[in-house]
């Protein structure tokens, strides 16, 4: 009997050092692509799901981490802030804003930033205050709106889907003109890259004609398990299919849509992270030459 409850107690402590350990540290992991229609190589940052987390006095570490890295510009997938009333958001503008002196910003909103914009009779004026922060930093966030990328051949979609597409314990179905009713249609001579912060439609991006997806909200599963991956995501569904890494989907005309899919940087409603560090993502997109 003193056995089990030594090794429950070893277990319990073991457990509370890797979650001490996991929510504390980020680590970099690098992604590299081919796209026939790409002019350059393109090399940027995806950061995601930030949630006024500090790595360091005002995101030192990260900033560093960034800045060796040196890539051509900064995507951002949403939720650097946390949507509560009254709460500062300070971290997320002082780290984007670091950002923006060195890189171009092409920023997509999460949940929590639109929610602020939601719900005013809630968080006030958060939503216009965050945005003229921003926009002091010379970051305007793609809100179901697009920008072409100088020299590259991409252009970069932001979209922003209705509230009804966040319930928890449920997923309601897309329309399939839904997002191109928001952002038009994917240019065909173009590399498409799509900033859909939720990955669950994931299908739906694949049949709106997306190259790339660049996703988070799930946060790598709060904790993962080996074999099992993410354990649950913000909508409560335990072991989610999108929970982190890279996915591939093919449309029924045949195209081919990549998905990279960030654990983020932060955390909110649980705040802990167990054997699931924070993640800081370079992607490379590459020309890739065409056959005959």
């Amino acid at each position: 009997m003193q056995i089990l409850i030594l090794a429950i107690i070893f277990m319990f402590i073991a457990c509370m050092v890797i979650i001490g350990y996991d929510t504390n540290r980020f680590v970099v992991r690098k992604y590299q692509f081919l796209n026939e229609k790409v002019a350059d190589n393109f090399r940027f940052v995806l950061v995601s799901d930030l949630h006024n987390k500090s790595y360091g006095k005002k995101n030192e570490k990260l900033l560093k981490a960034i800045e060796e890295l040196n890539p051509d510009a900064v995507l951002c997938a949403g939720d650097m802030l946390t949507a509560k009333p009254g709460r500062d958001f300070q971290t997320a503008i002082e780290f984007m804003s670091a950002l923006s002196k060195n890189y171009p910003i092409y920023y997509g909103n999460g949940n929590h930033e639109y929610r602020l914009k939601l719900y005013p009779e809630t968080y006030g004026n958060m939503a216009e205050q965050y945005e003229r922060e921003l926009k002091k930093a010379g970051i305007e966030p793609l809100v179901n709106r697009k920008k072409q990328v100088p020299g590259k051949n991409i252009v970069i979609y932001g979209l922003e889907i209705g509230k009804e597409y966040y319930k928890r314990f449920q997923k309601r179905n897309m329309e399939q003109e839904y997002i191109s009713s928001l952002i038009g249609q994917p240019d065909p001579q173009a590399c498409n890259i799509l900033i859909a912060h939720n990955p669950e439609y994931f299908s739906d991006y694949v049949e709106y004609g997306a190259d790339f997806v660049l996703s988070g909200h799930v946060h790598g599963g709060v904790a993962r398990i080996p074999v099992l991956g993410g354990v649950i995501s913000p909508s409560f569904r335990i072991f989610p299919k999108y929970d982190g890494g890279i996915f591939e989907g093919k449309s029924k005309t045949g195209k081919s849509t990549v998905m990279v899919l960030s654990r983020g940087l932060g955390m909110h409603t649980i705040p802990v992270r167990f054997f699931n560090p924070g993640e800081l993502i370079e992607i490379t997109i590459s020309p890739k030459e065409q056959k005959g």
